[in-house]
């Protein structure tokens, strides 16, 4: 089992806090094809060794997805002259306007593939998926909302700070189990062998109600957007917690 760390990352960064909401996204393995966004992920990893030759510490920290996707940071760092902007500050703008455009690109990716080799939104593994992540509720996270789409899944929710045995909820912990019990439950509905969802998720922290509401209504009306329905209720993948119905 991976050490606990508040921050890690592999090609993306990721930040963990028990009690924190979180709004995530995974898919498919074959979702996304890699090349799609190499370009992107080099750049972005070019722009962190050069932050991190500046400043280290205050890198690691600006990483975090809770500051990354806070449009308040990326509007101040915009709003300075370029006279007042120092080099880390055109880096870090930098970094957060390509971290946009791959979270952009990046959905709509996966919104536009259209006939996955899995269907997700098959009667039997939505099911699997949907029962998965209500699973844990009221036992280590309160859930939202969420949405299976065709290769992906959306789903926004808040962790307790310790479960019913007092010990402490960690994203990465509840991510594992359910991309493996998903995984092992489709693949035998399947009869097929392997590995099913990409490693990595994007996940961002949740940084208050306005944030909360349009995680949760992106989630919702990620099938209408993508024009699979008219009304998101209409969705057999969709669920929200009582009053956002």
């Amino acid at each position: 089992m991976m050490e606990k760390k508040e921050f890690y990352r592999h090609a993306l960064p990721h930040f963990q806090q028990p009690g924190q909401a979180y709004f995530v996204t995974w898919c498919l393995i074959d979702a996304v094809p890699q090349k799609a966004l190499e370009d992107y992920t080099k750049k972005l990893n070019i722009l962190k060794s050069q932050l991190i030759g500046i400043d280290a510490i205050n890198t690691e920290q600006f990483l975090k997805p809770s500051l990354i996707d806070n449009e308040k940071s990326g509007a101040n760092l915009s709003q300075k002259s370029l006279n007042e902007m120092t080099e880390i500050d055109r880096l870090k703008l930098d970094y957060y306007s390509l971290r946009k455009k791959y979270i952009h690109t990046y959905n709509k990716l996966l919104d536009n593939q259209s006939n996955p080799k899995i269907n997700l939104t098959k009667s039997d593994i939505t099911k699997i998926i949907s029962d998965a992540l209500l699973f844990w509720e009221r036992k280590k996270l309160e859930n939202f909302a969420f949405c299976v789409m065709p290769n992906h899944v959306h789903w926004v929710f808040q962790l307790f700070k310790k479960d019913l045995n007092g010990a402490p909820v960690y994203l990465q912990d509840i991510m594992y189990s359910i991309k493996r019990f998903t995984s092992n439950e489709i693949n035998k509905v399947l009869f097929r062998k392997g590995s099913l969802w990409q490693k990595e998720s994007f996940d961002t922290t949740i940084r208050d109600e306005k944030h909360l509401f349009n995680a949760i209504e992106y989630t919702l009306h990620n099938p209408v957007k993508a024009g699979w329905v008219k009304d998101w209720q209409d969705w057999k993948g969709c669920w929200s917690c009582q009053g956002y119905e």
